[in-house]
């Protein structure tokens, strides 16, 4: 027997719905189901030695809520993303949860995430909710990723250690900010415009042999999800004389 027809319009509006622009976008408002442990030999903070390359600063940015990841990490191209991460226990934890930024590579029992222990705590409603969370070692939990901001910060990057003008070039990026991914980097002369297209060593370092001569600017390549890509280009540039350690404020943000 035909179906009525407004029992056809509606069920053309529901797959209309459902096959929406609108509609699939709030998939980046979801959460993902997982389980989360904490650097058992840390102290509150996280740590000096991660594997995006961040050294001292990676245990303090985001004023050490940060953590490891596992698959999120994806060969370096996760560091410096931040994700809202909450444990499911509603007697123990909170419904907000803590937002942690990624900056080492690691995995536990069956986990996506290895936090600070002050990020672990903060999962918590209480202090002695906090306590019985440590407790148990590892949580099962419910994450998604979330926009990362730096109030009065702007993107910065320090020339590693190892770099030996003029003839090797590295640096880490800080305060990466936003939802996208940093997938390409660009130094460009900026008398003549002759740019070369670096090489990510590992997590958020980026070097080159024979870098460009004279003041150099810097050139990121901003991936999204949706494949939507933007160069930004910052308005300070990298002095002609640069020198390991140094550390240069790029003078831009992102959103």
């Amino acid at each position: 027997m035909a179906l009525p027809l407004h029992s056809l319009l509606f069920l053309f509006a529901s797959f209309f719905l459902l096959q929406s622009p609108a509609y699939a976008a709030t998939c980046s408002d979801c959460f993902t189901h997982s389980r989360a442990a904490y650097y058992p030999n840390s102290d509150e903070l996280g740590t000096e030695t991660g594997q995006c390359g961040y050294g001292s600063f990676g245990a303090t940015i985001n004023d050490g809520d940060v953590s490891a990841a596992s698959d999120l990490y994806r060969d370096g191209v996760g560091c410096g993303a931040c994700y809202q991460v909450r444990c499911t226990d509603s007697n123990r934890c909170s419904d907000k949860g803590v937002t942690v930024v990624i900056t080492d590579h690691g995995s536990g029992d069956r986990t996506d995430f290895i936090l600070s222990r002050r990020a672990f705590r903060k999962m918590a409603q209480t202090t002695d909710a906090a306590t019985s969370l440590l407790a148990l070692g590892v949580v099962d939990i419910e994450y998604r990723r979330v926009s990362c901001s730096y109030p009065n910060k702007n993107i910065t990057i320090k020339i590693d250690e190892n770099s030996n003008f003029p003839y090797y070039l590295g640096f880490v990026i800080w305060y990466q900010q936003g939802m996208k991914d940093i997938t390409a980097v660009q130094l460009c002369e900026t008398q003549n415009f002759v740019c070369k297209l670096l090489d990510r060593s590992y997590g958020s370092v980026w070097t080159t042999t024979s870098p460009p001569s004279g003041m150099l600017s810097l050139r990121m390549l901003f991936s999204g999800d949706d494949g939507d890509e933007t160069w930004v280009v910052p308005i300070n540039n990298i002095p002609k004389n640069w020198k390991a350690g140094d550390i240069y404020d790029t003078g831009v943000q992102v959103n």
